[in-house]
């Protein structure tokens, strides 16, 4: 019994039907085995007819025909499909959180001017190639959150990639005035509290400037930092003229106040994980950041790949009305054996002058 329940076991898991009762008409599929629609001959002795091999064949499969067709028919009335399963697949990718800057003034261009023409802004070039990015990775887990004002949860991890391109497509709406970066990367590292699985996980910050960091929001950070190792990515869309976080100012001005951004870098360096900032002063600079944290978070993942339903009651109905037509055409096909009659038999002109 065990190996019958294990067989039934895995048929209803990957097979099901939209109407089970529909399924009784299943037992129709035995007529062809208790009549048949083709002529039968009386044959005054089953030992005169001789042995035909062929006849035989061709009457089993028109048989088999007639119940498949009729198996066939009642499926596709059943709604027979194949159920949504979920595959294992081995992969490279990682599982990542997109930490985006809403404040106003990311809707200036690389200028910090508002854009005229042809020219981008820095969260419309932004979001163009950060589609991109997520379309080369058709494996990975994506996560969108946002800050200005306040930290905003837009999208927990998924894997359904066309809900991730939406969130991205509304990031150049009109932004804030503020920048609470510090709180929007509490969020971030949040977002891996559930996640439980064996792969990369990476935070991608992308911000034009930063700000004063509170001290207890520094330490829930460094708690974070301990408790969810990931890798930490800064793309920082710096406006040209404006200082760069890798420059170091004159004694004196190094002040979180008169250099945020390089303070914030300083302190991101502190945080002990795996952390590498990019700095970018125009949309191809930016493009080549995200190729290069493309090429960095390419190690191997294990996901799952969706099969969604398959509708098989219109291939049971073709199936069906095929054998149908085979067993139409053979119908059409049949013919009756003339019977010999003795008193038919031609007698030779010759012979009836001799008579």
């Amino acid at each position: 019994m065990s190996w019958a329940s294990a067989i039934i076991d895995g048929l209803t898991r990957e097979w099901g039907v939209d109407h089970p009762l529909v399924l009784g008409l299943l037992a129709l599929a035995l007529l062809p085995l208790l009549g048949s629609v083709f002529r039968r001959g009386p044959v005054p002795a089953v030992a005169l007819v001789p042995t035909d091999p062929l006849s035989r064949i061709l009457s089993a499969v028109l048989c088999l025909a007639g119940i498949a067709a009729i198996a066939a028919l009642v499926l596709g009335l059943a709604g027979l499909h194949r159920r949504e399963q979920s595959v294992e697949r081995e992969g490279t990718g990682a599982h990542l959180v997109l930490l985006l800057d809403r404040s106003s003034s990311m809707d200036n261009n690389f200028a910090d001017r508002a854009p005229t023409g042809d020219q981008e802004s820095k969260s419309a070039a932004a979001k163009r190639l950060l589609a991109q990015f997520v379309a080369r990775r058709p494996h990975d887990r994506i996560a969108v959150a946002a800050f200005s004002t306040s930290p905003m949860p837009v999208l927990p991890l998924t894997d359904h990639h066309e809900v991730v391109d939406a969130a991205i497509d509304a990031i150049d709406r009109p932004g804030l005035a503020f920048t609470d970066v510090g709180r929007g990367l509490a969020l971030a590292f949040s977002s891996f509290a559930g996640d439980t699985a064996e792969a990369s996980r990476a935070v991608l910050l992308v911000s034009d400037g930063a700000a004063l960091i509170d001290r207890r929001v520094q330490e829930a950070l460094r708690d974070a930092a301990a408790r969810t190792p990931v890798h930490l990515y800064w793309l920082f869309l710096r406006s040209r003229g404006a200082r760069g976080i890798f420059d170091v100012p004159p004694p004196g001005e190094d002040t979180p106040q008169a250099n945020p951004e390089r303070h914030l870098h300083l302190f991101l360096q502190s945080l002990r994980l795996p952390y590498r900032a990019f700095e970018a002063t125009s949309p191809q600079a930016v493009a080549e950041a995200i190729a290069e944290i493309d090429r960095q978070e390419t190690r191997p993942i294990r996901y799952l790949e969706r099969i969604p339903r398959q509708d098989l009651a219109g291939p049971a109905f073709a199936l069906a009305g095929i054998l149908v037509a085979m067993l139409l055409g053979a119908k059409l096909a049949e013919r009756r054996l003339a019977p010999a009659s003795a008193a038919r038999v031609a007698i030779p002109t010759d012979m009836r002058r001799a008579a």
